[in-house]
């Protein structure tokens, strides 16, 4: 056998590696969609109400912190005089403290020059050790982003998921200004995926919830014995979920409590957060990733199986950035060269129908499957108001692997989020359930 046919066939092995590792936890999300038609999980109603912590990290966000803290005052079912609002206001050059303490929410003020403590998980752990200096009994705590609204019913069904005995749970997370563009809608149809596919069947089936977004419930109980977050990674919030599974607690979901965060509006808002998450993420997984298999083998628990093949898919972006497109390259002009032409018109047909089956299926079929049944939740009034969304939703799924790929191997800074144009009103809709 000639030295380029040895080669080949090596390079060609290694390909069929890489498409378990790409097609298993790909297969796992298919799976996860055609179960749309699983009931959600409904925890029941309690007369029984908490007295609850809410936690709000803000660095210069005079421009959104005001309305944050109103919405969440005003226009709760839950009787808020059970709830106590602080805002960290770290390293603000500008009225965030002025602005939040106008609204009516307590603020804490972390400020350090060193570059290593810029970061969530420092301000917010710094936070938490004044909170717990002062004594106050909470049964749980409820953390938000600067920009983050939530539905009426948002605390009510939170403590309703607590008095159930829940002791972490993570909510429906939607989109603040899935209306504003193209792009945005696109965006926040790739971001909805998790919440109202994966997060549902989760839950049905006993697997634990992924805690790690805005919107995140704590027992008070476990904020005391670990002092906050005890990780001061980039993605503090994913690894005190992973650390909290590991100590045997159930994560959650609690389906009907909605969070509305401002999602990127372009190809540079989207490359900015993705360096964070691409980043953060990937030094997760390589962390975790023998650990949880060890987890798995040892106690038989599929969520520490279900972990590796979710956020494998970090790792996976790179793959289908860098390995597939250099293969398949290789191997159409190499089948050329040595005139291998009904193995060339294989390859080529089966590239086409892979791609045509992503574009169409994983693509336009998962958009539009979404936008028919949640597009309340996601801030629309009319499923038309998406439909630009639905079809170009496969470009925004590449824009996303190419970004997060990018964000792998890059070193992010702490920089300011730019906000959307659009503005939270009881009139817009992304209020409703």
């Amino acid at each position: 056998m000639a030295w380029h046919e040895v080669l080949y066939e090596v390079l060609n092995n290694i390909n069929t590696v890489v498409l378990y590792i790409i097609g298993i936890p790909f297969g796992l999300q298919i799976i996860y969609m055609l179960f749309f038609w699983i009931k959600k999980k409904v925890f029941p109603k309690s007369d029984k109400k908490a007295r609850i912590c809410v936690v709000i990290p803000a660095r210069n966000e005079e421009s959104v912190i005001e309305g944050t803290v109103k919405d969440l005052i005003k226009n709760q079912t839950y009787p808020m005089e059970l709830v106590d609002i602080y805002v960290i206001a770290h390293n603000c050059t500008d009225k965030t403290k002025e602005y939040a303490e106008r609204a009516g929410a307590k603020v804490i003020v972390v400020n350090s020059s060193d570059p290593k403590t810029h970061r969530v998980s420092y301000c917010f752990n710094e936070a938490i050790k004044v909170i717990l200096a002062t004594n106050e009994k909470y049964d749980f705590l409820l953390r938000f982003d600067a920009d983050n609204h939530v539905n009426k019913e948002f605390i009510s069904l939170m403590n309703d998921a607590f008095q159930s005995g829940v002791k972490i749970a993570r909510p429906y997370e939607s989109v603040l200004n899935i209306t504003e563009s193209t792009y945005s809608q696109a965006c926040g149809l790739y971001y909805v995926f998790d919440s109202r596919f994966s997060s549902r069947v989760r839950e049905r089936l006993g697997i634990d919830a992924h805690v790690n977004g805005p919107g995140s419930m704590i027992s008070w109980e476990i904020i005391e014995k670990y002092k906050g977050y005890d990780t001061k990674s980039i993605c503090e919030d994913t690894e005190f979920c992973f650390k909290r599974i590991r100590d045997g607690y159930r994560c959650h979901f609690v389906e009907d409590a909605v969070v509305y965060e401002d999602l990127p509006t372009s190809l540079k808002d989207t490359y900015a957060r993705n360096r964070r998450i691409g980043s953060g993420t990937f030094r997760l997984f390589c962390k975790y990733f023998f650990i949880f298999l060890a987890d798995f083998f040892r106690t038989l628990r599929f969520s520490y199986l279900e972990l590796i093949l979710t956020y494998i898919f970090i790792p996976i972006c790179a793959l289908l950035c860098t390995w597939i497109p250099a293969f398949y390259i290789y191997s159409v002009i190499y089948f050329a060269v040595v005139g291998r032409m009904a193995d060339l018109y294989l390859t080529l047909i089966i590239i086409a129908c892979c791609l045509t089956f992503l574009f169409l299926f994983a693509g336009i079929f998962q958009g539009f499957l979404l936008v028919l049944l949640d597009y309340k939740k996601m801030g629309a009034t009319r499923r038309r108001d998406l439909t630009k969304g639905v079809i170009t939703f496969p470009f925004f799924s590449v824009v996303y692997i190419i970004t997060i790929t990018l964000g792998i191997f890059s070193k992010p800074k702490w920089k300011q989020v730019k906000r959307s144009k659009i503005k939270w009103s009881e009139d817009n809709g992304v209020n409703l359930k």
